[in-house]
């Protein structure tokens, strides 16, 4: 059952607060068998102390055996179907930073790569490039053309920009370009049905010449597409849970996809700490806060555990100061786990806790995997937390007689 169905119904306003708290990627696995994960080896006394008042559960961002990409992983947690509303990574970035995608674009995200002489890719992130490095580099593709059709390029964050195709008969069901390995060649832009061949002749088009014009270029000689993607429609926040939501993000795709469900972005801030300083100076203003942490998820893809650890240890010190704004409910959790066990996005069911003054603590006394697979929210999908917050911060009125 898609949740929006009873929420458009049900929800009621009142002067709750909710918080949710994602840190990406947060779920992990141990690095040797009986070993902790990254969550359980953090020293994290704020989450432990929430872990004894609150309620814990196991979210499935999609469904049991499904890795999620961000996009879905974040639709999950917003209480969209991730099945039905299905958002190609490139529009989502396309809107983060600003960019009015009309009817008929096609946005995809682009990765700097690194290409060895063969033209084989040694770097899929051209050594995570700083974006003052990268931004030029990606205002220079703005000379790459393809006749017949109009190509917007914008800069991202680090390693990454987006791509726009405008023109006629354009739609977004192509394979990505990045083959998701080193040592191999970069893929080519196929359609996966005949209404997108347009789009992926377009593209190879574009990458051409887009990569003539990187030659030379020690880190950033190459370049992949992801996520193409046409411009979504989702119905908003205040449609169908009658929140005024707010989302705290650094990185422009997770400022698009809550963009894309009628959050407004606040605040510029570029650390946590500047995070939580938006967040209280904001508070009176709205009902819902989304703030996104990304480096839980960065540092799993890379592999390096401690550093992981590490993360999760600078998230946890941030949370006193959410306490102290007492909001009605405050959830933590992540849009997917990312074990640097397995340095990707995995499968497996991502801790979740919920703290309210109505919640049914479940006796757990720390806050990780292990905790979560016994705690009283049980396993459940993710696109079922929001009626949970709704419900916790008195939002939701009875169902039926």
């Amino acid at each position: 059952m898609d949740p929006h169905s009873l929420t458009r119904e049900l929800h009621v306003k009142n002067d709750s607060k909710i918080v949710m708290l994602v840190a990406d990627g947060l779920g992990g696995l141990p690095m040797t068998p009986g070993g902790k994960t990254e969550l359980e080896s953090a020293k994290k006394p704020n989450l432990d102390a929430l872990a004894r008042i609150g309620v814990q559960g196991a979210s499935i961002p999609v469904c049991p055996g499904i890795a999620p990409g961000s996009g879905p992983g974040h639709l999950g947690l917003f209480g969209y179907d991730p099945v039905k509303y299905l958002i190609g990574r490139g529009a989502l970035e396309a809107t983060g930073i600003g960019f009015h995608m009309q009817p008929g674009d096609v946005a995809a995200r682009g990765n700097f790569c690194t290409l060895d002489a063969s033209g084989k890719i040694s770097d899929r992130r051209a050594g995570r490039i700083p974006t003052e490095e990268s931004a030029p580099l990606a205002i220079r593709l703005r000379e790459a053309k393809v006749p017949g059709y109009e190509t917007f390029v914008e800069p991202v964050k680090e390693h990454r920009f987006v791509v726009v195709f405008r023109g006629a008969g354009l739609a977004g069901n192509v394979k990505d370009t990045d083959p998701q390995a080193v040592g191999v060649l970069p893929l080519a832009a196929e359609a996966h049905d005949a209404a997108s061949k347009k789009t992926a002749e377009i593209a190879n088009q574009w990458i051409a010449a887009a990569t003539k014009l990187l030659a030379g270029e020690k880190k950033a000689n190459g370049l992949t597409l992801r996520g193409f993607a046409g411009r979504p429609n989702l119905p908003s926040y205040e449609e169908v849970y009658g929140l005024k939501a707010a989302a705290i993000a650094v990185y422009p795709m997770y400022k698009g996809l809550a963009r894309l469900v009628g959050m407004e972005i606040i605040g510029r801030a570029q650390s946590l700490s500047e995070q939580i300083d938006v967040l209280e100076q904001n508070w009176s203003k709205f009902d819902f806060f989304f703030l996104h942490y990304k480096y839980t998820d960065s540092t799993g893809e890379d592999g390096t555990f401690e550093a992981k650890v590490k993360k999760i240890e600078e998230f946890d010190a941030v949370l006193p100061r959410v306490n102290a704004l007492k909001p009605k409910v405050l959830i933590v959790t992540g849009d997917h786990s990312t074990p640097s066990y397995l340095k990707a996005h995995s499968w497996h069911p991502v801790p979740t806790l919920l703290v309210s003054d109505c919640c049914r603590p479940d006796g757990n006394t720390t806050f990780g995997e292990n905790t979560s697979i016994r705690g009283g929210l049980g396993h459940f999908k993710a696109k079922y937390l929001m009626t949970l917050a709704l419900a916790n911060a008195g939002r939701l009125t009875k169902y039926g007689a």
